[in-house]
Parts: C-alpha cells; structure tokens; sequence
C-alpha cells in the first residue's frame, strides 16, 4: 500500500477547509461591483443588501414586530399594576405642592382626608380610562409609524464592515471546521475506492 494515499482525507479537509473560507469572503468581497472581460463581480451581500433588506423589512413588519401584540401588552392589567405606582406619585405631587402653587386659596380648604380621596377619585378614573387611550395611542402611533419602511432604510445604509464582522463571529469558524470534516469525509471515500480498485 502507498502510504502517500493517506493523504487523501488530510488533503481533503484542508481543501474543504480553504473552499469554505473562500466562499465566506464571497459573501462580502468585493464590496464595490468589478467589471472583467464583461463579467460584474462583487460580493453576494454587498450585491443583494437592497433586496435582504427589503425582505427582512417586510418579514419584521409583518411577522416578527406586531402592533397588536404591543397594544395587548402595554393594556394588559399587568402593565397597568406597574404604572399605576408612578402615576399615583404625580396625582400626590400634584395636589399636595402644584395646586397649592396655582391656587394658593384651594389649599387653606383641603385637607390630608379630601387630598387622599381626590386621589383615589383619579386613580379609580385613570384605571378606567388608560386601557382606552393607549389602545388610540397605538392605532396612531401604527398609523404614523411605517415598520417596515423603518427597517428596510436602516440594512439598507448599515455598513458592510459591521455586517462582514458580524456574520464573520458568527458562522467563519463554524463554516471552516465543517467545510473540513466534509472534505476529510469525501477524502475517506475516495481512499476507499482506491483501495478497493487496487
């Protein structure tokens, strides 16, 4: 047996390995379009990045960022119990110091009793009302507020460079490591075969 056959795998998985780095840098390079023998060359996301960000505009606005789920949570009793501490807060603020500032005579006639009864008078009101004008608030705010149009400007205009580290953490050494095990794996098959035809 040729003990040089045993290199076929190693071969294999550095070949696998370097294809994979490769086609990684394709994704981002080149960043600007190359014109040779008539063929434009430039790297798959800088290429696409205005079609990927119209996509993955129209995906969050429609799929992944919803303004009915944001109503149901901000309406929720749950969300109310939380703010009802800070707007309770300002209502005594309110009528202990900024009414008494505003209408010096109103504050000689009220007392702790009719201050702690007006506010549990707004409070009740409040508790009532807010569900109410936050779900106007939010059929305003989808109104005014395009999500998708949003979204897709900012991957439009966001760097290549950020984008290339990003993905580049993400999935490079991954990418390498199995680039190389399929390679060493088709290196094993092929040794096999060659044993086998010898």
């Amino acid at each position: 047996m040729n003990w040089w056959l045993l290199m076929i795998p190693v071969i294999g998985a550095l070949i696998g390995w370097m294809m994979n780095a490769i086609a990684v840098q394709f994704l981002f390079h080149p960043r600007k379009p190359l014109h040779i023998l008539g063929f434009r060359i430039q790297g798959i996301l800088p290429a696409q990045q205005p079609a990927i960000a119209a996509k993955l505009g129209k995906m969050a606005g429609d799929e992944l960022i919803s303004f009915n789920d944001l109503e149901q949570k901000i309406t929720s009793p749950e969300s109310l119990h939380k703010v009802m501490p800070l707007v309770e807060t300002h209502i005594d603020h309110f009528l202990r110091t900024k009414l008494s500032k505003a209408f010096p005579m109103i504050s000689m006639f009220i007392g702790e009793k009719t201050i702690n009864q007006l506010k549990e008078v707004f409070m009740e009101e409040l508790k009532e009302i807010f569900p109410a004008l936050m779900k106007g608030y939010m059929k305003n705010l989808q109104q005014d507020l395009d999500l998708e149009k949003i979204i897709t400007e900012k991957l439009v205009t966001f760097p290549h460079e950020k984008l290339e580290s990003i993905v580049s953490a993400a999935v490079s050494r991954k990418f390498g490591i199995w680039g190389a095990l399929t390679g060493f794996l088709i290196g094993l098959v092929l040794l096999f075969i060659v044993m086998a035809a010898t």
